[in-house]
């Protein structure tokens, strides 16, 4: 079975997922919590892989009842893209404001952030741009929505070198700017992603 695709039959039907849900959310809660970088004050990214993708596809079977095969292939097929392929990061941006004054301030002057992220290694800089499926609906001139998808294909040595390196995560925007070292721990996990 493909590290890299969700078949059909690895998506539990409700009453068997139900079983063990409670389970599964406490160990999601703290993989995500491993994969979840702060990026100043008002964003975070979580990264992705397989194994976030299919929770989502279990939770959105669960929440909207999907039982059919047909249901369940067409959200497969809308998070599939969400899956890194080896030397490529994908990770889900966040931003978190609490307010609507915050809202109004800060989502028309991020306009164009998904552009402007960047994973930061020894063999080069490698830029953010948003998932293709998910980013046109997402993508406008004047303003930003809160969450993105978004990813970065890094060089074959750069993600051959990728544990071995240091790596910055930064948000380099005209209007607001971040960086964070990636840990050990999460370069790990993200190096695992790549692995058949």
């Amino acid at each position: 079975m493909s590290s890299y695709a969700i078949e059909l039959e690895e998506i539990e039907d409700l009453r068997t997922y139900e079983r063990h849900r409670e389970e599964i959310k406490r160990e999601m809660i703290e993989f995500r919590r491993l994969r979840r970088v702060e990026l100043g004050d008002i964003m975070s990214i979580t990264f992705e892989n397989k194994k976030t993708m299919k929770y989502q596809i279990q939770e959105m079977a669960r929440a909207e009842r999907m039982i059919s095969d047909e249901q369940i292939a067409g959200e497969i097929l809308a998070y599939g893209n969400l899956i890194p392929r080896p030397g490529q990061l994908v990770g889900t941006l966040f931003i978190e404001l609490t307010s609507k004054a915050e809202l109004m301030h800060w989502l028309p002057a991020l306009s164009g952030v998904e552009n402007c992220l960047w994973i930061v290694t020894p063999k080069g800089s490698f830029q953010s741009y948003p998932e293709q499926s998910h980013g046109a609906q997402l993508t406008r001139a004047d303003i930003t929505p809160s969450v993105h998808y978004l990813k970065f294909d890094l060089g074959d040595q750069a993600a051959a070198d990728f544990v071995s390196s240091p790596i910055m995560l930064k948000v380099a925007h005209e209007n607001y700017e971040a960086s964070v070292e990636i840990t050990e721990e999460l370069k790990r996990s993200l190096a695992g992603d790549w692995l058949s």
